[in-house]
């Protein structure tokens, strides 16, 4: 297959004038390197806007205390800056003692809170800069990484979560490592920074290639995940290559293999869109790792290095076509591939409660508020968390919804855990959390910085008002998915479900509707400009809609799809109280 000296894309973003700002800034890197190091070493708060670019592909961004942000103007004293520190972590999979050390981490240096990712890793907030070696050092010594967690490379590759015993599960958190492994970035530079400390020396460096990525690595961020099937839990469609298993009895044979999904988009611009991923191929578990490399050169070469919004591989299977990509893909492989194989799905599952591994040991799935973990007046799930896992050493799993799993648990054990995780106002009972369970936010302010408007504070008063009509509307037993970000780029995938909500501008959000539960089906924009303390308002006439007019066990996002948006329009219209 072709490596970056090849690539026309690669080559062209080289010259004078061409290609974004942040393409320029990958190329004059020296692989990642910038002058990290040297900015690092200034008892400054905060990187240079090139090196903020940089420090992406090192695992981290850049960014502020909103809630500070006009006091301190005010005063005439520099932004709060601060650091957001994510772990890349295939499959979610990480050891007792790595769990301890992220949540030592969180007290030591970051907020006191340890952030559960949609993309099955862990977050870090409110690092300062002087912190971020000790920080970075301590998470490799524990033989996790940041590297390539964030940055125009791939990402952390997502799969499903569940540790059972009696399906081929073990195989495919070992391609979704393998596929990790594959395509980090080879640079040397990351670490010299963080971890040994060392220069290499200048034969050395001019030895130092990319033969994957190239000297611009790609256009924009990558994601992959690899689902098991009939279980759409890592949200398949939405990811750059989604992988699901197909099965010969309970052995792995190979995989289905989707291109093209993105969540992603700008309020007013019609050329940027969310979009559901393609099947394009069959893969042979012997073949997969060939084939996915390829589909990410076909990005590296193909991806518009112009436009940064523009630049996901999404546009390029939408605007090029599924035939012109799979004919580009079999001509890099020099061989052709097999047809995709029919998908059917029958659960998108959050694998929470309690399980039944298959090999006599059992697992626990524990629902984290919007992936925050943090003691509170009413829950104190950092403190209980942390006290369970250093007392009965089970595995750890993270999910996609934000939530954890307690795994390799003994029978005698169980009693004692739900009893220590109960003294901690933690519930071990998925039924008793109602629609909260489906629910799902981004961070959002105050410390994203593309955040327009609330999401992760917002959202659990939403849910809690919506939970509330739904009572007072007989249908308290009743599923609902419900995800809120406070900006479109679509961290919390809000564009699928039944209810999406995004932001505008402060306090106002953009109601989308008619996604289903087993996340196959984008939503649609209902509502637009919609004021934070009016989105339970606007979706109540909806609910007894669907109340009243449902087939038998119609789902609210397939009752909306059904009927259309423009009836529902029409209804809440007709039967507004007069003013």
């Amino acid at each position: 297959m072709p490596e970056y000296e090849d690539s026309k894309n690669n080559l062209i973003a080289l010259g004078e004038g061409v290609g974004s700002k942040v393409e320029r800034i990958k190329i004059e890197s020296n692989n990642l390197r910038g002058h990290i190091q040297e900015e690092l070493d200034q008892d400054t708060s905060h990187f240079s806007e090139d090196q903020v670019q940089l420090i992406k592909f090192h695992g981290m961004y850049q960014q502020e205390d909103r809630d500070a942000r006009q006091q301190r103007k005010a005063a005439g004293s520099e932004k709060a800056y601060q650091f957001m520190i994510r772990s890349r972590i295939p499959g979610g999979v990480v050891t007792a003692e790595q769990y301890l050390t992220e949540d030592e981490l969180a007290g030591r240096y970051a907020n006191g809170t340890l952030r559960i990712t949609t993309r099955q890793g862990f977050q870090l907030h409110g690092v300062l800069k002087g912190d971020l070696h000790s920080t970075i050092h301590t998470i490799n010594e524990a033989l996790l990484s940041t590297l390539a967690a964030c940055g125009d490379v791939n990402r952390n590759v997502m799969a499903c979560p569940a540790p059972a015993a009696d399906r081929a599960q073990a195989q495919v958190e070992e391609i979704a490592h393998r596929i990790a492994m594959r395509l980090a970035p080879r640079s040397h530079a990351y670490h010299e920074i963080w971890v040994d400390g060392e220069q290499l020396d200048t034969v050395a460096l001019e030895q130092e290639t990319e033969p994957i990525y190239g000297p611009t690595y790609l256009p924009r961020k990558f994601k992959m995940g690899v689902a098991f099937p009939g279980d759409n839990c890592i949200d398949i469609y939405t990811q750059d290559i989604g992988l699901v298993a197909c099965l010969e009895g309970e052995q792995l044979d190979g995989f289905t293999v989707l291109v093209g999904g993105g969540m992603g988009m700008t309020h007013g611009k019609t050329e940027t869109y969310p979009r559901l991923a393609t099947p394009l191929c069959y893969a042979t578990v012997d073949e997969v790792l060939a084939v996915v490399e390829t589909i990410v050169t076909i990005q590296r070469d193909y991806g518009d290095r112009q436009n940064r919004k523009h630049a996901r591989m999404k546009y390029v299977v939408e605007e090029r076509g599924i035939a012109w990509f799979r004919a580009e893909l079999e001509q890099r492989l020099g061989h052709s591939v097999q047809d995709p194989r029919p998908l059917t799905w029958h659960d998108v599952e959050d694998h929470l409660g309690w399980h039944a591994q298959g090999d006599g040991r059992w697992f626990l799935g524990l629902f984290v508020e919007n992936g925050r973990i943090k003691d509170s007046s009413t829950m104190r799930m950092r403190s209980g968390l942390r006290q369970a896992i250093e007392e009965f050493r089970p595995g750890i799993r993270l999910t996609a919804q934000q939530n954890i799993l307690l795994t390799d648990i003994t029978e005698a054990q169980r009693g004692p855990l739900t009893a220590l995780l109960a003294s901690h106002g933690i519930p071990t009972n998925p039924a008793e959390l109602g629609i909260l369970r489906l629910s799902m936010a981004c961070p959002a302010l105050p410390t994203c910085g593309l955040a327009l408007a609330e999401a992760e504070r917002a959202l659990p008063a939403v849910v809690q008002q919506i939970e509330a009509d739904l009572q007072a509307l007989g249908l308290a037993n009743e599923s609902l998915s419900i995800r809120m970000t406070g900006c479109p780029n679509g961290c919390a995938r809000p564009y699928m479900g039944d209810i999406g909500i995004v932001g505008r501008t402060k306090d106002i959000y953009n109601i989308y509707l008619g996604g289903d539960l087993l996340n196959t089906r984008l939503n649609t924009l209902y509502a637009p400009s919609v004021r934070l303390n009016e989105l339970a308002a606007t979706v109540r006439p909806l609910l007894a809609l669907w109340r009243d007019e449902r087939t038998p066990g119609e789902t609210f996002g397939d009752f909306c799809y059904r009927v259309g948006l423009a009836y529902l329009r029409d209804q809440v219209q007709a039967h507004a109280s007069p003013v």
